[in-house]
């Protein structure tokens, strides 16, 4: 019996991803951020988005065994790794550069009795050079960094499956998708400082160095649904940073703000406990909202984080109340 299944990256570039001077053409209007990419992933979706300009690349990672009586007999891979291009505008005009893939990399896949795990990674740079001071040798490069993701992806033979994100560059923000089509882990941090100055040469999949991602579960449609609404609107009027170790808030103490976590990972702790990680996109608070105004758990960050701080009635009640009801088990 042959069974085939699926894992799908996107990388793309969110709004406020870019700090210091390369941030001046993306404020001018001469580079673009990106929009968010689809909840859910059909078939042609990724050419359609490459075709628009909506990512920087994507990692289809596409595999198949062929098992009898729970033994594996063979497999394979198939998949494809999709480098986007970058578009400038000038006034009326605007030119488009297309990126430079990288080879595709696919080590041997591994065979565990009734398994079989297959490893891709896929990536490049942008068609554009961009001098700058580089961390290590040669010290300076004109070729814009490496992004690329690793992504993993066992199958069983049983027909079970799943999905990975093994490694992926610090920038940009990478989205996986599983075999239906479903956006289910987020890479939970962006450090564009530390692309720019170091996802060179050796210090990519292609030289001899993979960076971890620190991988979170996806939020909620409803959340991503909301954050987008509230960035679009401007009603995020302040931003908070946070330090790795430090407090957002803590259980008991009064609050009747909302938050929307713009990157990082914060850890949300019951008693003393910790219950859950949470990643980009979600949206915390509502329980002080909707319950007296009191904390009911304490939320530290787990990696450095950026905070949009919110006003409660910038979100409609019945939208929060369902934010409550639908709140992941382990949040």
């Amino acid at each position: 019996m042959r069974i085939e299944s699926s894992v799908t990256a996107i990388s793309w570039i969110p709004s406020e991803a870019i700090q210091g001077l390369p941030k001046i053409p993306f404020q001018v209007g001469v580079g673009h951020y990106d929009e968010p990419p689809p909840d859910r992933l059909e078939e042609g979706d990724l050419g359609r988005l490459r075709d628009a300009d909506r990512f920087r690349e994507a990692n289809q990672l596409k595999a198949w065994i062929e098992a009898n009586d729970g033994r594996i007999d063979a497999h394979g891979y198939a998949g494809e790794g999709l480098v986007g291009s970058t578009t400038f505008r000038l006034g009326r005009k605007e030119m488009t550069v297309p990126g430079v893939a990288f080879d595709t990399l696919r080590p041997e896949p591994e065979v565990f009795g009734d398994a079989v795990r297959f490893v891709q990674t896929v990536g490049g740079r942008a068609g554009f050079p961009a001098p700058r001071m580089v961390k290590g040798k040669p010290f300076f490069r004109i070729h814009s960094a490496t992004a690329w993701t690793t992504l993993a992806l066992t199958i069983r033979a049983d027909g079970s499956s799943d999905p990975e994100l093994v490694g992926a560059s610090p920038f940009p923000r990478h989205w996986i998708y599983d075999s239906e089509g479903e956006l289910v882990l987020k890479a939970g941090t962006i450090d564009f400082k530390a692309w720019y100055k170091q996802a060179h040469g050796e210090h990519t999949p292609w030289g001899d160095e993979e960076s971890d991602a620190f991988v979170t579960q996806a939020e909620s449609a409803l959340e991503r649904q909301l954050s987008r609404e509230l960035m679009q609107s401007g009603a995020v009027p302040k931003r908070r940073s946070l330090e790795a170790g430090e407090t957002l808030v803590a259980q008991g103490e009064a609050g009747d703000e909302l938050y929307l976590l713009l990157d990082g990972v914060l850890a949300v702790e019951v008693d003393g406990a910790e219950v859950a990680e949470i990643g980009p996109g979600a949206i915390l608070g509502e329980r002080a909202v909707l319950e007296g105004g009191r904390r009911m758990a304490t939320l530290q960050a787990r990696t450095r984080c950026r905070v949009g701080v919110v006003p409660a009635d910038s979100i409609d009640r019945e939208a929060i109340e369902e934010l409550a009801a639908g709140r992941r088990p382990q949040g």
